[in-house]
């Protein structure tokens, strides 16, 4: 085939287009959480956005951005996980996984539920001490039909070595006719449509098949290690791409800037930014002597309507409301809205009703003060 066949070919199934990777932050450079490690937390994010973990094992494992990159294929940035925690045993209802949840809107060009449903292949960089076979899953969540799962298994082969996998899921894998059917549709909203998870111990059960689809929670085989058994066990990933087609082809590297926009509907950390510096989230009023109202507009819209938590409450030596240069400390923190532009309500004290205010977030005791505002499925 000649090149220009092939270019008509790639863009034909829309694989030439720009955002053909449905994975965001696959090259694991945003990381608005910090870089250091810290234990994942069991059904949250931690460093890397957009990853999410699960973790209810007898063991432990924690997660960090890494500059330990594959040699020349553009990557600086990859997410390091260590076991600090070893489980030599894993139940049969226990698991630990890394995941990115894919809103279903942003699926609809997969046309599951239909007999023209897609078929999609996943690629990606991997590194581990810990050899043999692993799983990856794509999990269709049941919102717009019901839930199925897809496990396919891979091979770490060779310890501590950088090796790219790519993994192709046809919409009928085991000779199935569940994503093509009405069932198989992806809900079309800002809720789950597919999870891709990245195995590293799976009860028994959650085993089935490989790269067979079959219905509800099965995310892996019976041939899935156990990573969890033993504290020198280590897993880097980076360079995930999730694309329609048959064909891996080439990671599509985006700016920085490109990708943190794509993060910040699902997360925004508000940051003092460093020593002697502050920052201001938003302004409003003392709507009561115990009470502030104000408004904040997030520089992307969200979402949904996010969650708020901070790291400064009650401590005035970091985060305050300031009204008419009297600095007040606040809690309970909540905000209402639609994604972009929020009502946020504090609880403080010793105010005058009708006051302006601001609240302002400090950086003290080498401590970085953080509002934080989450919009994750």
């Amino acid at each position: 085939m000649s090149k220009a066949a092939q270019l008509a070919a790639l863009i034909g199934s829309g694989q030439a287009q720009g955002d053909k990777n449905l994975i965001i932050n696959g090259a694991m450079a945003v990381s608005q959480k910090g870089t250091s490690a810290v234990a994942v937390p069991n059904g949250g994010t931690s460093t890397v956005d957009r990853m999410k973990f699960y973790e209810s094992t007898g063991g432990a494992y924690t997660s960090e951005q890494s500059s330990d990159v594959p040699a020349g294929q553009g990557f600086s940035k990859s997410i390091k996980l260590a076991c600090t925690t070893a489980d030599s045993s894993i139940g049969a209802a226990e698991i630990a996984t890394m995941s990115q949840i894919i809103e279903g809107q942003n699926l609809q060009r997969l046309n599951y539920g239909t007999s023209d449903a897609k078929t999609i292949t996943l690629s990606f960089w991997v590194k581990s001490n810990k050899t043999g076979i692993y799983t990856i899953a794509i999990y269709k969540h049941a919102g717009g039909g019901t839930a199925y799962g897809c496990p396919v298994e891979y091979t770490i082969s060779s310890a501590n070595t950088w090796e790219k996998k790519t993994i192709t899921v046809t919409p009928t894998a085991g000779s199935t006719t569940l994503i093509t059917s009405s069932a198989g549709a992806i809900i079309d909203s800002n809720g789950a449509g597919i999870e891709v998870h990245w195995g590293l111990a799976w009860g028994s059960n959650f085993n089935s098949t490989n790269n067979t689809w079959s219905a509800s929670g099965f995310y892996s085989t019976s041939n899935q290690v156990n990573w969890l058994d033993s504290t020198s066990n280590n897993f880097y990933i980076t360079g995930i791409q999730l694309e329609i087609g048959d064909v891996a082809t080439p990671f599509e590297h985006e700016s920085y800037a490109k990708t943190l926009q794509k993060c910040l509907r699902y997360f925004f950390r508000a940051t003092s930014g460093g020593d002697g510096q502050f920052a201001t989230f938003g302004s409003g009023v003392a709507y009561a002597s115990t009470s502030y109202l104000g408004e904040y507009t997030t520089p992307v819209p969200m979402r949904a309507q996010p969650s708020i938590a901070s790291n400064v409450t009650s401590n005035v030596s970091q985060g305050q409301v300031v009204l008419g240069g009297v600095a007040k400390a606040f809690s309970s923190p909540v905000v209402t809205g639609n994604g972009h532009v929020m009502r946020v309500n504090m609880t403080m004290s010793g105010a005058t009703q009708g006051q302006g205010a601001y609240i302002q977030i400090m950086y003290a005791s080498s401590t970085d003060a953080n509002i934080d505002l989450s919009a994750e499925l």
